[in-house]
């Protein structure tokens, strides 16, 4: 039996999963367990990429709620990613990791440029792929930027690291009976507006058929066992 089930993931962080306790901004000791995370799964010859969101930072739906333009909100909002994407890169290669944040808006000193086939490459030799400022397109969250790059580099699989330890009826964080699912369709998830992915998002994986996992990033060693196919989170297909 394979030491693991999927062999090209794509791994979609919200910037809430890298403040641990803080109110703004990012962790260190957060992001480090995460990067440790990252290179036990690295080190089984999983081809990995990354998607993370800039919540922790801004977010571009609360400032235009408020009067601020959308498309600008939205852009700040990509920026915010960089540097979550940025900081993720610094403690990876910091344990070993040889990894590459390929933007989608150009800014040469910082990162590449986002190329399909440069990014697949990537994988191909064993670097591990941050993908920042998410579509590169306002009104798009980066929700749907991972399904994107996911589709684009051919993932097998989506993990969505959350807070939580997968998808419920209703909000765990306040109703106490709020009932976990072990599995869900695609159609189930637009139907009844369950919080996993944004409906576009969801939308484009059901299109493809692309299964999404969603399951605690806060619990040491659950990305290792989603990724041997063990049974944790809730399963998206």
């Amino acid at each position: 039996m394979p030491e693991h089930k999927y062999k090209r993931i794509l791994l979609k962080l919200s910037g809430e999963a890298l403040m641990g306790d803080k109110e703004f901004g990012v962790d260190t000791a957060v992001i480090n367990a995460i990067a440790q995370e990252i290179k036990e799964v690295y080190n089984l010859g999983v081809q990995v990429a990354v998607v993370i969101g800039g919540g922790n930072i801004f977010r571009g739906v609360s400032a235009s709620a408020k009067g601020m333009d959308r498309a600008t909100a939205d852009y700040v909002g990509m920026l915010a990613t960089v540097i979550n994407s940025l900081m993720l890169q610094d403690a990876l290669e910091k344990n070993g990791v040889f990894t590459r944040v390929m933007s989608a808006i150009e800014m040469k000193e910082l990162a590449e440029p986002y190329i399909r086939r440069r990014a697949v490459r990537h994988l191909e030799k064993g670097r591990v792929i941050i993908f920042a400022a998410g579509t590169g397109n306002p009104y798009f969250t980066t929700d749907t930027a991972a399904s994107l790059r996911a589709m684009e580099i051919h993932a097998d699989v989506i993990l969505k690291g959350t807070k939580v330890d997968g998808v419920y009826d209703k909000d765990p964080m306040k109703e106490k009976d709020a009932r976990k699912y072990e599995s869900l369709k695609f159609i189930d998830v637009l139907k009844d507006g369950l919080k996993v992915m944004d409906a576009t998002a969801i939308s484009l994986c059901m299109d493809n058929n692309l299964p999404i996992i969603v399951f605690s990033v806060k619990t040491s060693g659950n990305l290792l066992k989603v990724v041997r196919g063990e049974s944790i989170g809730t399963l998206v297909s």
